[in-house]
This record gives C-alpha cells, sequence and structure tokens, in this order.
C-alpha cells in the first residue's frame, strides 16, 4: 500500500458510506441520510464527521454559513486496508486459509468457485501480480 492507512472505526464506516455514495454533502444531509438507518442523534453524527476530518479521511470545504464534506479517502483504499488487516489478523495474512475456511463451511457458491478458477488461472498466466 502507498499510503499510510488511515484508521476508520465501524461507526465512522458508516458516515464514510453516505459521502461514498454521494458527495459534496453538508452535515444536515449526513445527518439525514445516516440518522434512520442508525438510530443516531445528530450530535454524534456530527462527532464522527469531526473525528473523520481531524484523521484526513474526508475534507470540509466552506460553503457560506455551513461546510461541504467530501472522502479523502476512497473506498477502494478503505476496502484494501480492511481486507488486509482482516488477513493479517485471522490468516497470517494469507488468503488460502481464507478460502479453505469458507469452502469447508460451504460459503462458495458455484459462481464464486468459477471466479477463483478464472482468478488462479489468471495468476498462472502471469497476468496478475498475485495481490
Amino acid at each position: 500500500m502507498a499510503h499510510e492507512p488511515i484508521p476508520v472505526t465501524d461507526a465512522e464506516a458508516t458516515v464514510m458510506e453516505v459521502l461514498w455514495q454521494s458527495s459534496p454533502r453538508s452535515s444536515e444531509d449526513v445527518v439525514a441520510a445516516v440518522a434512520p438507518a442508525t438510530g443516531w442523534a445528530e450530535p454524534t453524527i456530527k462527532t464522527l464527521l469531526n473525528r473523520l476530518l481531524n484523521k484526513g479521511a474526508i475534507s470540509a470545504e466552506r460553503e457560506g454559513r455551513r461546510y461541504l464534506y467530501s472522502p479523502v479517502l476512497s473506498r477502494e483504499a478503505w476496502v484494501e486496508q480492511q481486507s488486509e488487516g482482516l488477513l493479517a489478523r485471522l490468516f497470517g495474512g494469507r488468503v488460502a486459509p481464507l478460502v479453505a475456511h469458507f469452502s469447508e463451511r460451504g460459503r462458495l457458491s458455484a459462481t464464486d468457485i468459477a471466479e477463483l478458477k478464472r482468478l488462479v488461472s489468471r495468476l498462472e498466466e502471469g497476468g496478475d501480480d498475485g495481490r
């Protein structure tokens, strides 16, 4: 990974999802999108916005008397951080034990297996760097 990871909590990720879907957004827009699904109060959501701002995960641009928030951290970068963290914590950084875990529990569909076969074939042909 080229950039230093930005740690984002599960609650902060809920706010990030709203900003990834559509931005820039005012805090009122974010509250309107997050509160119904979570039951969180406005001050809680605004605190999460401030935490994300302080971490550098989002930016704020002043527009009149309000601020508009936009993601700095891309969803792709966050997913990469999350998946690498999961692999490191649970499977020693290896993908094969992860796949084995799901396959042993019958969680891989025929479509999943076909996609994995295509990926392995592509890797064997040298079409990917293995990440």
